[in-house]
């Protein structure tokens, strides 16, 4: 094997090594494989176009152009032409992937569900960074700098990981690192004609021979490489975000993750707050209802259902509306009282959904928010959160009975069909232990109340916060066997069954009433966050139950033992309580039936996906891909002139110069400006082709010897002839008597090619000009090392070729206009003479 493809294969191995720092982030971990495989596949492309030869960027582009399309096959073959080829509508899809990742990210705690969205950031990034790597330690021979990108990949998971094995990760990405490292010295060395091994360095032996050297060198860059990425992530900023995350700090004991069914961050981990050794009030609030047992507070709903996780679905938001719209499906038979409840929320309470009697029908608050008419919810606009507010809400406290409930009509088929899907990935189980439960039922109704019994008092589930059920589509039927958890899986379980029976179902996250004070106002803290199903009926709308044994309250029309009798009328209804329902429904002209039977109102469409908070900023990923992006640029900055230091000697003394490529190359430094480069020209007019190789060679080797002597602090005398700076750069740099002769046997090169007849080869002078090299390295200070590695003087030329390139383009300029004002002259000219 070669030594850049044994360098290719370590840089594959130090970008899997790296992004094994994300695997604790998302669960399962089988996104790894695919991974491997785009790289593994990336890095065959990248060696099999470098053996071509390609060009360097044009080897880039082809690794880049192969692995889009290995994303388009994975991720968007639907959407691609001939089911391979990136179009517009792939890139438009990556971008909904890409979004729907991110809102997955801020939505789960970790470990997160695998997510097509997460799946491609996953995947998409380690690709990136395994490109990234690729190019800059294998395509431009530099591995140094290929630590930037994988530290940028170490350092997003260790901020956004949580747990006590990232050492293992941050050991697995610093020996990748280190590996590369070795592989590209390893690498020079063999070119060199030296390998590491050997036996011990020799009294009087040269330096270059001794394979310590390197090593130590290597020994110094991983030092300080570790030393940065240990750092790097202290200084990070959290990346946090979710219902709860105010409260996290000092409340929330462990990482978050509850390995509960999708461990939703609505509440950041229901297991999170109901755990919690402070129980803190979240909320306090006072009420003219006398019946606060049913007064629940709900936050948001979830209404989509992907197998794995119940999520809300992307929705259309509009101004808050002075009165709400009658909630969808209640008609005027079922009664209802109007109650007005004044809530303050903590300071350190901070969410972007506020907290509501469900169904609200009027809402005064002052700061930026906006309403979602489906799940009838207040979001916060551009950062408005519920610190410290304080806010009024009417709503009603529907009173159905159980008759209205058994005989409601069918739901129309738009909500029906929106609310009833189930994904093909659900354990048969669920359905099967749905209809062996409703057995012999004669309506929705009847088989919803059988639901909630069997999970609250029949079917023998126990009530723990602490279980650990598991995430992913077989969550909810290990829920079903074990029989154990809290009220995530019971709300969950109960929707995802009455779907499979054709009830539409959804889940509602919130609060329960709380606890009464001494000052007859009500007090919420984290342990009433709680989680409950809301099966929807045609007359009555969207209706609480509530399967989880122990906790909230059980409502009265879900009652077995009193069938069909109304819920009893408060004892004394508040003065200002009315029966009246709310405002009709402000649909648009411009919306269809469906549209307003599910209360969707057809204005814009809000901008964050998921939970719908509309902000202007732009979502967290797009922010940290910045971020990143600004600091690796800055990290790069410093490194420019080392880097383009590289490559000049890279192209000079490469292969590809040896076979005539570096013909015209930059004017000699030895002193023959004019009579010199006027020479080198009719030489190169007059030799044959090889002859023309053997002066390119010749010119681009003293070229590397006066740029590589100026780095080292022998700045180039251009009033000298080649043998003069030749001896010059050997007396100055003091030089032993082996490098001498190669600077001496550079510069006869250079004589021949200017002074010869017919210029003779001379072979080995790539060698040469690199003993040179190291005999200067080997007498210079550590500060004129580092000197001549990060700041090269000789990387001044840029400027001087940026500076002759302008002055060209305006001497070309200024040229073709005084061509272009002297052709329009003559006819000038002629028409007056004829005057």
């Amino acid at each position: 094997m070669s030594g850049r493809a044994r360098l290719a294969l370590c840089a594959a191995a130090a970008t899997l090594m790296a992004s094994c720092a994300l695997l604790p982030l998302v669960d399962p971990a089988t996104w790894f494989l695919q991974a491997a495989f785009l790289v593994a596949v990336q890095t065959a492309v990248g060696a099999a176009a470098r053996r071509v030869p390609l060009a360097r960027p044009l080897t880039i582009a082809v690794q880049a152009l192969v692995t889009l399309m290995l994303l388009t096959l994975s991720f968007a073959r639907e959407h691609a032409v001939a089911g391979l080829l990136p179009g517009p509508d792939v890139f438009r899809y990556f971008g909904e992937l890409l979004q729907a990742g991110a809102d997955d990210v801020s939505r789960y705690s970790i470990p997160a569900p695998l997510s097509d969205g997460i799946r491609l950031m996953m995947v998409g990034g380690v690709v990136v960074i395994g490109l990234a790597v690729d190019a800059l330690a294998v395509t431009f021979r530099s591995a140094a700098p290929a630590g930037l990108p994988l530290l940028a990949l170490y350092s997003v998971a260790a901020g956004l990981a949580d747990g006590g094995a990232g050492w293992i990760w941050f050991l697995l990405a610093a020996t990748g690192f280190l590996v590369l490292l070795l592989a590209e010295g390893r690498d020079r060395l063999s070119q060199w004609g030296r390998v590491f091994g050997g036996g011990p360095r020799t009294p009087g032996g040269d330096l270059s021979d001794s394979p310590t050297a390197p090593v130590r060198t290597g020994r110094r860059i991983g030092a300080v490489a570790l030393g940065v990425a240990l750092v790097v992530p202290l200084a990070l900023p959290a990346l946090d975000g979710g219902l709860l995350d105010a409260a996290r700090t000092g409340v929330a004991a462990g990482s978050g993750g509850g390995n509960t069914i999708s461990a939703v961050n609505p509440l950041v981990s229901l297991s999170d707050s109901l755990n919690v050794d402070e129980d803190r009030e979240v909320m306090s609030y006072r009420t003219n209802s006398e019946e606060t047992q049913n007064l629940y507070l709900r936050i948001v709903s979830l209404d989509e259902f992907d197998g794995t996780a119940w999520k809300p679905a992307k929705r259309h938001v509009e101004d808050v509306p002075g009165t709400f719209p009658t909630p969808p499906g209640l008609s005027d038979d079922v009664r209802r009282t109007e109650v007005e409840t004044r809530i303050s929320a903590a300071d350190w309470y901070a969410q972007d959904w506020l907290p509501l009697p469900y169904p609200a029908s009027q809402v005064g608050i002052n700061g930026k928010w906006r309403f979602e008419p489906v799940g009838r919810t207040l979001v916060g606009d551009h950062g408005q959160t519920t610190r410290g507010q304080e806010y009024t809400v009417k709503s009603l406290i529907v009173q159905p009975t159980a008759d209205q409930l058994a005989n409601a009509p069918e739901a129309p088929e738009v909500l029906k069909r929106e609310f009833t899907r189930v994904p093909n990935s659900l354990p048969q189980v669920v359905a099967a232990t749905a209809r062996e439960i409703t057995a012999n039922s004669a309506n929705d109704y009847e088989r919803a109340v059988k639901l909630q019994d069997w999970f609250a008092l029949e079917g023998g589930f126990t009530y723990d916060t602490e279980v650990k059920v598991g995430s992913g589509s077989q969550a909810i039927a290990r829920f079903l066997r074990d029989k154990e958890g809290f009220c995530v899986h019971f709300s969950f379980a109960m929707a995802s069954m009455a779907r499979t029976l054709g009830i539409p179902a959804r889940v509602a996250v919130g609060f329960t009433p709380g606890s009464p004070k001494s000052d007859g106002t009500m007090s919420v803290g984290l342990r009433d966050a709680h989680a409950w199903p809301e099966l929807y009926f045609e007359g009555v709308g969207w209706t609480r139950f509530e399967p989880t044994p122990n906790r909230g309250s059980v409502p009265e029309y879900t009652r077995t033992e009193t069938p069909g009798a109304a819920v009893p009328d408060p004892d004394a209804p508040s003065r200002s309580s009315s029966t009246a329902p709310s405002a009709a429904p402000s649909g648009s002209e411009e919306c269809t039936a469906a549209e307003k039977k599910l209360e969707q109102p057809c204005t814009s469409e809000s901008p964050q996906a998921a939970f719908g908070a509309t902000n202007d900023d732009p979502p967290w990923w797009l922010s940290l891909l910045l971020w990143l992006a600004g600091g690796l640029a800055v990290g790069t900055l410093p490194l420019l002139p080392m880097l383009w230091r590289m490559r000049t000697r890279s192209v000079r003394l490469g292969s590809h110069t040896w076979t005539g490529s570096g013909a015209g190359a930059a004017a000699s430094a030895s002193g023959q400006e004019a009579d010199g480069d006027t020479a080198r020209d009719l030489r190169l007019e007059s030799h044959s082709r090889a002859e023309a190789r053997t002066a390119a060679v010749a010119l681009e080797a003293w070229q590397e010897v006066s740029d590589t002597a100026w780095d080292f602090g022998i700045p180039p005398d251009d009033s000298q002839t080649p043998r003069k700076a030749a001896a010059r750069i050997v007396r100055v740099g003091q030089l032993e008597p082996e490098a001498a002769a190669s600077v001496h046997r550079v510069a006869d090169a250079v004589e021949q090619v200017l002074y010869a007849p017919s210029p003779r080869p001379a072979p080995g002078l790539g060698a040469d000009v690199r003993r040179m090299t190291q005999g200067l390295r080997a007498n210079a200070g550590r500060g004129t090392r580092l000197r001549a590695l990060l700041a090269p003087r000789s990387s001044v030329r840029v400027v001087w070729a940026a500076a002759e390139r302008w002055h060209a383009l305006k001497y070309r300029t200024a040229t073709r206009w005084a061509a272009l004002v002297r052709r329009a002259r003559p006819s000038e000219q002629s028409g007056g003479a004829g005057g």
